[in-house]
């Protein structure tokens, strides 16, 4: 069997190479070669030329579910200024023809890495999982068409439709920390192209005679801004970004057109409908207001749809990564993220029977980074180390790497792996279809225990079994923290456990004592009212505007608790909700708490109010939207 140590130094020699050598979306030529070339070496059956550069690799190993595994292997038209040894250095041209440099500033170098290497591990495991495994290399990612490319090009016509659709995101958390969550994870994502046309003429000599398009661009590019501020309700998250502006050849010359490209991000499906139209109608009066020769052409280039993460299937892998990481490591997310992904397109939102998926993000900030970062909350770090997109995204290579084969790993096998002897496992899928499991019929471990286990040893629990799948061979007495000490432990304290090193990163230095439970309390609990529950901080981020009256109580049923009800964590929630309020403080007269003995009542006649007018006018009638059986009663 191929263990995480060993293959390890492989894996990061290809991420080196893969960041050394991007290239731009689809045109992934020399990546999706090494890709199956790799695939090939470990016994998939490999087919290249998916959607474009899209590789697909298929290793069946008896009955069972199929389990899809994606990465995206594209990189960003920017300059890397990392400063890393092996920085990118590389140029290319844009489908428009533009000529720029190429960075992995997303993070697809280490997804790819990470994706071989599990396929590579799994591959050399058979004997402890049983089904169909297909390994999916994904091109376009950062255009957010591969996907669409992929499917449209047969993908599960020719090569069978999956059980169950996984994926992982590097994330701006810190390094090899792994964060879930059921329903919606990533925001949706629309580009809108505007071509503005003008009238030629010359700068400098009779400039009055000309229609200059870059005016009424400069005129949209200002007023977009106030779609964001002054159409889109306070309780609504949406993002607006003019990111191509395009004009012009000559600095005294007038242009005859002009063209920009401009992004939005939501978190709901009218919200982005609202923001389209009004850009269509800004674009179009600001033309109209400088007479410009011809409307304007407003194209939807592409959207893609909301990560919408399928709810118990997103505990069952969280589960799974619970159980290897520990708690310390694994986190649930409060709130969305309003980045934009075409994963979703594997699920076949739009078929009658769609496709579950899972995405997780997986934590990458060196922790040394995340430490010296200012802020007091991790919200507050996160806002100042560079993240997703920046020039100087650079990961903590070790950490994110080992971290993301195991998790990738893990996940497959919470599908894929036998129970005991040949033929069909016992999955996630299997137990989610069958029957929900209650507490007093297996707990987690046990659960994991069945996913995982040697045939041959049916005695051996769920460490021992991972440590057979993913640990050292000389050291086949360490347990899960000391496999968690070899992943993630910092160079510099390799005595420091895992948990110590989550205590350094997010613990409330008071109170190292402190459960998951009072951590989150630390993290999102209002300075100027520790006393305030986790429930009121809680509906605080979460609350839906028009829903008050929901409580934590149902966010957190919905992302954790157990489906019978009679879990133990359910009931710690309730006895944390049903706290009563803190006494209340301050002075009892005054003018915010009550009027003073001086105060005197009013005086004089009453004046009456004057009677409404015209006819009654019907409240609209509610979305005829459904929700989603399958998300948590979030906001998003």
């Amino acid at each position: 069997m191929r263990l995480v140590d060993e293959i390890f130094p492989l894996v990061e020699g290809f991420y080196v190479d893969l960041h050394r050598n991007p290239e731009l979306s689809h045109q992934e030529h020399r990546t999706s070669q090494a890709v199956a070339e790799w695939l090939s070496r470990a016994g998939y059956e490999v087919t290249t030329g998916i959607g474009g550069t899209g590789v697909v690799g298929i290793l069946r190993n008896g009955e069972g579910p199929t389990v899809l595994l994606r990465c995206a292997m594209d990189a960003l038209p920017l300059a890397e200024q990392t400063g890393l040894p092996y920085a990118s250095t590389a140029r290319g041209t844009t489908a428009d023809g533009q000529e720029t440099p190429i960075m992995h500033a997303a993070g697809h170098d280490a997804h790819t890495a990470c994706l071989v290497g599990t396929a590579d591990l799994l591959s050399s495991s058979r004997k402890h999982w049983s089904g169909t495994l297909m390994v999916v290399a994904q091109p376009g990612q950062e255009t957010l068409d591969g996907a669409e490319a992929m499917l449209a090009d047969g993908l599960y016509e020719r090569f069978g439709r999956p059980d169950i659709v996984l994926t992982q995101r590097v994330g701006p958390q810190p390094a090899g920390m792994i964060a879930h969550r059921a329903g919606v994870i990533l925001g949706m994502s629309t580009t809108v192209g505007v071509r503005i046309f003008g009238s030629p003429g010359h700068g400098g000599f009779q400039p009055q005679t000309g229609v200059d398009p870059v005016v009424i661009a400069a005129s949209i590019i200002t007023r977009l801004q106030t779609i964001v501020a002054r159409e889109v309700n306070p309780s609504e998250m949406a993002v607006l970004t003019t990111g191509v502006v395009r004009a012009g050849t000559k600095a005294d010359l007038v242009p005859d057109e002009a063209y920009l490209e401009i992004n939005t991000r939501c978190l709901n499906e009218r919200v982005a409908d609202r923001i389209y139209a009004a850009i269509e109608r800004v674009v179009k009066a600001e033309a109209a207001a400088s007479a410009a020769p011809r409307e304007p052409e407003v194209t939807e280039i592409r959207r893609t749809s909301l990560i919408r993460n399928h709810a118990q299937h997103t505990r069952a892998v969280s589960s799974a990564h619970r159980a290897y990481f520990g708690d310390a490591y694994v986190i649930d997310l409060p709130e969305p993220f309003a980045v934009g992904d075409d994963f979703g397109a594997f699920g076949l939102p739009d078929d009658p029977e769609p496709v579950p998926y899972v995405m997780w993000l997986l934590g990458s900030t060196p922790h040394d980074v995340w430490s010296a970062a200012p802020g007091a909350t991790p919200f507050d770090k996160l806002a100042s180390v560079p993240g997703s997109h920046s020039s100087q995204f650079a990961p903590d290579r070790e950490a994110t790497l080992r971290a993301g084969i195991a998790a990738l790993t893990i996940g497959a096998l919470t599908y894929l792996g036998r129970t005991s002897g040949p033929g069909r496992a016992t999955s996630g899928l299997a137990q989610i279809a069958s029957s929900r499991i209650t507490e007093d019929e297996s707990t987690q471990s046990a659960d994991m225990e069945a996913l995982l286990a040697d045939d041959d040893e049916g005695e051996s629990t769920q460490s021992a079994d991972m440590e057979a799948l993913l640990a050292d061979d000389d050291e086949g007495e360490s347990t899960q923290s000391a496999d968690m000490e070899a992943l993630l432990a910092d160079d510099d304290e390799g005595e420091s456990t895992q948990s110590a090193d989550m205590e350094a990163l997010l613990a409330d230095d008071d109170e190292g004592e402190s459960t998951q439970s009072a951590d989150m309390e630390a993290l999102l609990a209002d300075d100027d009212e520790g006393e305030s529950t986790q429930s009121a901080d809680m509906e605080a981020l979460l609350a839906d505007d028009d829903e008050g009256e929901s409580t934590q109580s149902a966010d957190m049923e919905a992302l954790l608790a157990d489906d019978e009800g009679e879990t133990t964590q359910r009931a710690n929630m309730a006895e944390l909700l049903n706290d009563p309020p803190p006494p209340p403080r301050g002075p009892t007269q005054g003018p915010q708490t009550g009027p003073a003995p001086s105060f005197r009542p009013p005086s004089g006649p009453p004046l009456a109010a004057p009677p409404p007018m015209g006819p009654p006018v019907d409240a609209p009638p509610p979305p005829e939207t459904p929700p989603h059986s399958d998300e948590p009663p979030y906001r998003y």
